[in-house]
């Protein structure tokens, strides 16, 4: 089985440690972190718009991609050392939910966590990435709270029904 861990900065551990205490021993994980385009491209374009486009080799977009790809190692390789077993680690960049989908084709497994309001139960814990993970995934998912779950009493009441 082929287990793929959707790793997103602060919620990533929990997600490790579900592969750790449900995936098999012999499954073959795959850490998986994808940089989405926005934050450079905006930089690209603030920088061409504020100061034109004869100065490429000055655009701050460049310095944000590089360090973008630094942090995609560093938390591929700590969450390598939190798994504990032999896992590959694989970077993708684009749009991240669509990345995430195609990335878990012919796996055994998607594991991901909740990225909204998680203060209480319901449809407002996934936040729009994760919800498109989770609604167009072709395989089983594992959805992780990064957090204990809150109380039961935190889910929404019912809809008013009419008699």
């Amino acid at each position: 089985m082929r287990v793929i861990v959707w790793l997103v900065e602060g919620t990533w551990p929990a997600c490790v440690d579900a592969v750790r205490a449900h995936a098999p021993d012999d499954a073959e994980v795959v850490l998986l972190h994808v940089s989405g385009p926005d934050v450079p491209a905006v930089a690209h374009g603030a920088f061409a718009g504020l100061l034109g486009r004869g100065h490429r080799e000055a655009d701050p977009g460049d310095r944000l991609e590089a360090l973008g790809g630094t942090s995609a190692a560093s938390l591929l390789a700590a969450a390598a050392e939190r798994l504990g077993r032999p896992c590959a680690r694989e970077e993708r960049s684009g749009r991240v939910e669509r990345e995430v989908v195609a990335a878990a084709e012919g796996a055994g497994l998607l594991v991901l966590a909740r990225d909204g309001d998680r203060s209480r139960l319901g449809p407002r814990s996934l936040g729009p990435a994760v919800r498109f993970a989770v609604d167009h995934a072709p395989c089983p998912v594992l959805l992780v709270w990064p957090e204990p779950a809150p109380d039961l009493r935190t889910i929404p009441p019912p809809p008013p029904h009419h008699p």
